[in-house]
């Protein structure tokens, strides 16, 4: 388990630069903790890393999904039921790509084995921010 104690934004965005470097596809990121946590920040860091600063990435909170050529960014939270993930093509993306996803509760059952999982807790006025 690797541990990192972030004390501002900008501490986040380096640890997510720096752990993007580590990504090969296919690989799952599945990105865990409450609101307001840094989960979005994350996966933004990590697909600005890989795919250029200039690169707009909106959160997919009610697009659900946003692609950048062979990175997938899932926000999960409004998924009501697991039956939909097929059709947002989650499996696919799991199978292809470097797949980010935000509130993976809902889709623990078809998470690969050798997901990471990136845990995002409060930590003083910071995040602490571990993975398995």
């Amino acid at each position: 388990m690797a541990e990192f104690i972030s004390n501002n934004v900008d501490e986040l965005r380096a640890w997510a630069a720096d752990f993007a470097q580590r990504l090969h596809a296919p690989v799952t990121v599945a990105l865990h903790g409450d609101l307001g946590m840094g989960k979005s920040e994350i996966a933004r860091a990590i697909i600005k890393t890989l795919r250029g600063a200039d690169t707009v990435v909106p959160s997919p909170t009610f697009t659900i999904v946003q692609n950048y050529d062979g990175i997938s960014h899932f926000d999960l939270y409004r998924v009501a039921d697991a039956d939909e993930l097929a059709e947002i093509g989650l499996q696919h993306a799991m199978d292809n790509d470097i797949t980010l996803i935000e509130w993976p509760d809902i889709a623990a059952k078809m998470l690969p084995a050798d997901t990471v999982h990136v845990y995002i807790t409060a930590h003083g006025d910071g995040r602490r921010i571990y993975s398995v």
